[in-house]
This record gives C-alpha cells, sequence and structure tokens, in this order.
C-alpha cells in the first residue's frame, strides 16, 4: 500500500469536502487510489458525487464560429483574467475560432493551420502574443461539429463579447425543415445543455465506465440497509434508470420547460421546422474544467518583487 501523505488527505478533502479523517481512513482502505477514495466516501454518504475543487480553474476565453452547417468552439487559456479582458487577447481567440471552422476541429490541426492576420501559424502566433502581452497562453481544447443537412446552433453563456465568454455549446440538429425554425430550437437545447451539463446524448450512450462506477457506489450505498440481495438489485436498477435519466440530453426535464423531456420538447418543434429532428451531437466547453490552478502566496509574491 502507498504512502498516505497529507498533501493526498489534503486534495480529496478539498475534492470532496469531507473531514481529514474520513479523507486519510478513504485513502487508507482504497490504497493510496484518489479516484477510488472519492468513490468510498460517496458509498458512505460521506462526500457528493459533484463536489470539486474550488481551485480547479483556468483564465482565458471560450470561442464560436460558424460557417453554413459546421460550428466550431475553443478555448484559449490565459494566466489571468486581467488578460481575458485585453482586447488583443479577444481579438486573438475570435480569430482562431474563425480559422478552427476550416479545419477538422483537432487542436492539433487548429495549431498548425494559417492565421490569416499574421501569416503564421496558429501556434505561432499565440507565441508572438506571449511576447507581446507577457503572459503565457495556450490553445487547450478545440471541437467542431458539423451535419448534412441541418444546423448547429451555437451559445456563449455571459458572453463578454461577440462570440466569446466562459462558456460555449454547440448542438448539432440533422432536419430537412426549416433552417430558422431548426436553429431557434436549437439554440434553445444548446442553453439547456449550458445549464445542465448532460454526459450523453442517449442513455445508451452514457460511458461504460461511468456507469458502471456510478453502480458500484449504488450497490454499496444499498448493501448498508441490510436489506436482501434481490431487493437489493431492485434498488441498484432503479437507481440506475433515474441515473441516467439525469445525465443524458434527451431523457433529461427541459429547462425552458420542465413539464417536458428534451426529446419531447424536440418533438413538439418539429411542427414549427416541418421535419423531424434528430440531435445528431453535442459539445460543451466550460473555461478551466479540469485545469487545477497553482496555489499561490499571494503576499509572498509581492514581498519578493519589493525585493527585487
Amino acid at each position: 500500500m502507498s504512502e498516505i501523505t497529507a498533501a493526498m488527505v489534503k486534495e480529496l478533502r478539498e475534492k470532496t469536502g469531507a473531514g481529514m479523517m474520513d479523507c486519510k481512513k478513504a485513502l487508507a482502505e482504497t490504497g493510496g487510489d484518489m479516484e477510488a477514495a472519492i468513490d468510498w466516501l460517496r458509498a458512505k454518504g460521506i462526500a457528493k458525487a459533484d463536489k470539486k475543487s474550488g481551485r480547479t480553474a483556468a483564465e482565458g476565453l471560450i470561442g464560436v464560429s460558424s460557417q453554413g452547417t459546421k460550428a466550431v468552439v475553443v478555448e484559449v487559456n490565459s494566466e489571468t483574467d486581467f488578460v481575458a479582458r485585453n482586447d488583443a487577447f479577444q481579438e486573438l481567440v475570435r480569430g482562431i475560432a474563425k480559422v478552427a471552422v476550416s479545419t477538422d476541429g483537432t487542436v492539433e490541426a487548429v495549431a498548425a493551420a494559417n492565421y490569416p492576420a499574421s501569416g503564421k501559424s496558429v501556434s505561432d502566433t499565440i507565441k508572438d502574443a506571449i511576447a507581446t502581452i507577457g503572459e503565457n497562453m495556450n490553445l487547450r481544447r478545440s471541437t467542431a461539429l458539423s451535419v448534412e443537412d441541418g444546423v448547429v446552433a451555437t451559445y456563449i453563456h455571459n458572453a463578454v463579447s461577440d462570440g466569446l465568454g466562459k462558456l460555449g455549446v454547440l448542438v448539432a440538429l440533422k432536419s430537412t425543415g426549416d433552417k430558422e425554425a431548426l436553429n431557434a430550437i436549437g439554440r434553445q437545447v444548446a442553453m439547456h445543455i449550458a445549464a445542465t451539463a448532460p454526459l450523453a446524448i442517449r442513455p445508451e450512450e452514457v460511458d461504460a465506465a461511468v456507469a458502471e462506477r456510478e453502480r458500484n457506489v449504488f450497490i454499496e450505498q444499498s448493501r448498508a440497509s441490510g436489506k436482501p440481495d434481490n431487493i437489493i438489485e431492485k434498488m441498484v436498477e432503479g437507481r440506475m434508470r433515474k441515473f441516467f435519466e439525469e445525465v443524458a440530453l434527451l431523457s433529461q426535464a427541459f429547462v425552458i420547460n420542465p413539464d417536458l423531456t428534451v426529446a419531447a420538447a424536440i418533438k413538439e418543434a418539429e411542427k414549427a421546422v416541418g421535419a423531424p429532428i434528430e440531435v445528431a451531437g453535442m459539445a460543451r466547453l466550460l473555461l478551466g474544467e479540469g485545469v487545477e490552478k497553482e496555489e499561490t502566496d499571494f503576499a509572498a509574491e509581492v514581498a519578493a518583487a519589493v525585493k527585487g
């Protein structure tokens, strides 16, 4: 078993909100495996699944751009929010998003693509911006969606400028119907995705590993009830059905009209569109998601700067 360090206990506590002793015990029970320790705490009812560290963040901007039946969403990070509010940085992110539409949407393809304003690659243009602005930046994520016939609706939550913000969503809808009406329901679905962060479009598309992890947690929680195995099995199946309903887009209650599921709302929209609608894809990028900022002592930084 690996050594349980104070840093590991601290990290687990920040991720789950559980007490130090509970965190230490969880790590001991799971051989120091952080993810397994989180599940152990959840199974004991000590931690919630969606508890995240408050330091999990990064600065910068999310940018979206569309061209015909294709759209792209990109994340460009900076060290500080001050730079993210800089006009030059905003123009850079907006330009990168526009360039990305002509690529397959992968970070590698976008980075290698030509940036017209500089005549260089996006990667080299970012390097030049680093030298000019004096702060590290990077193209972290990029996703493109397209359809042969239909629309790719876009949404930026709390936009700071045209096509720029902290959260961007794409929704690809296949349909031969009216494109204006299709884009209207697409934007509403994109707003819903921004609010609920579904894991998949349909229940059967939820990642098998994620579903299995939830099932194992539910099994441990149900066993604590002391009920027989056949009853536990029914309890777990019921909770898994609810889990899939909560994390799959089409089965979620539509935030704009909670009396309908998203699937039902789309079905209803087919009247205005004049043709069947299929959700072909979705993408949701939240700025800094999964990136933990380095913890710094601001007072110490200032003192060091004063000393030169």
